[in-house]
């Protein structure tokens, strides 16, 4: 069993930037691929990122890709997610989760992953 906390979410302006962290519960998180994914009012739920267990391989939606970087440290049982640049339809409750992926290639479907957060909510002002 995985519980998952993320936090770091807020209010910013266009451009700006914000790290969340989500942090996991249990000694087996390093064994996990961690994802995050986003839902915008009236929408699907969409992937965003996600990095292998070891860190190793990551993968991006294509809208967040240069803007947006996941990272994880397995000591303290945390995975991030730097955005920068960040636009108002990035705008959305942001939700971390973990799974048994044997590759980041499939994280872009969320029923791969076991595991979720409550999610935080981060609003872009215009």
């Amino acid at each position: 069993q995985v519980q998952l906390v993320e936090s770091g979410g807020g209010l910013v302006q266009a451009g700006g930037s914000l790290r969340l962290s989500c942090a996991a519960s249990g000694r087996t998180f390093s064994s996990y691929a961690m994802g995050w994914f986003r839902q915008a009012p009236g929408k699907e739920r969409e992937f965003v990122a996600a990095i292998s267990w070891s860190g190793g391989s990551t993968l991006y939606e294509d809208s967040v890709k240069g803007r947006f970087s996941i990272s994880r440290d397995n000591a303290k049982n945390t995975v991030y997610l730097q955005m920068n640049s960040l636009k108002p339809e990035d705008t959305a409750v942001y939700y971390c989760a973990a799974g048994a992926l044997r590759t980041v290639a499939v994280a872009i479907d969320p029923s791969r992953f076991d595991y979720w957060g409550q999610g935080t909510q981060v609003t872009v002002s215009s």
